[in-house]
């Protein structure tokens, strides 16, 4: 729930999903966070202040957060047993059909097509699963799921094997897997297969490297556009920059008023 400039994280990711398709998005939380269930909930009380005050810019946020043919389900997580168990969480929802994994604090920006989107138009043409890489310098491989592909063209590589956080010296690439993944629905039974991996948690990278070692077909995608790690406090504040410089309203003013800071600085 984190706001870069008028928004938070979770809106961003919202239309990014929206944009690539998606109708039905299901929120996994835990059981004592409710911000994000209610900030998508009817604000009466709020909508009447700010009708009555006349700010009708900030009354369309509120009342349109989704498209009307847009649903959302809420899951919740009842233990944080990792990313693989926030998605199997979600398992009775999805069912066996395809479905996209978006990570919200890896804000993702792209003049064109958003990342999803482009997954989503690789994933039509292949038949297959999708997921979103960047390149890490290799010292910072154990930070990240780290793919070995081969054939890689353009942007695209078909995926042969998955290591969750490598040693830069145990690391097939340095193609970092990031947060966006679309994905068949029988991840589903991988995951519930798979066991506790790094960390003492449920890894979606791990299930995804057995679909991979049983002939799945998964291709890893070189996004255009930049990934913000909003999770951390410089990729927060970093964001926050680029998307007031890129702001359709106030970007000329922020530009300016990020020159002055610079200047008094040098001063």
């Amino acid at each position: 729930m984190l706001p870069i400039i008028d928004r938070p994280l979770i809106q961003y990711a919202v239309d990014e999903a929206i944009e690539a398709g998606c109708d039905t998005l299901v929120f996994v939380t835990n059981r004592y966070k409710h911000a994000v269930a209610d900030y998508f909930d009817k604000h009466y009380e709020l909508e009447h202040k700010l009708e009555q005050g006349g700010k009708l810019e900030q009354l369309e946020q509120v009342r349109h957060p989704l498209p009307d043919h847009v649903r959302v389900v809420f899951v919740t997580q009842p233990e944080a047993l990792g990313l693989g168990h926030a998605v199997l969480c979600a398992r009775d929802v999805v069912g066996d059909e395809p479905f996209a994994v978006l990570l919200p604090d890896d804000l993702m920006w792209n003049r064109g097509a958003g990342c999803l989107k482009q997954m989503a138009d690789l994933a039509e043409r292949t038949g297959g699963g999708v997921i979103a890489v960047e390149e890490v310098p290799h010292e910072k491989t154990s930070s990240y799921g780290i793919v070995a592909t081969r054939d890689f063209q353009g942007r695209s590589g078909r995926i042969e094997a998955m290591v969750e956080k490598p040693q830069p010296e145990d690391a097939p690439s340095n193609l970092a897997v990031v947060g966006r993944y679309i994905l068949p629905g029988g991840i589903f039974q991988a995951l519930a297969k798979t066991g506790r991996g790094a960390g003492g948690e449920i890894q979606l990278t791990d299930a995804i490297a057995g679909v991979i070692k049983a002939g799945g077909q998964i291709d890893a995608y070189h996004f255009e556009g930049r990934r913000f790690d909003c999770g951390a406090h410089i990729g927060l504040i970093q964001a926050t920059v680029h998307f007031a410089l890129e702001h359709p309203k106030h970007g000329a003013a922020a530009r300016a008023a990020m020159h002055a800071a610079l200047d008094e600085k040098r001063g």
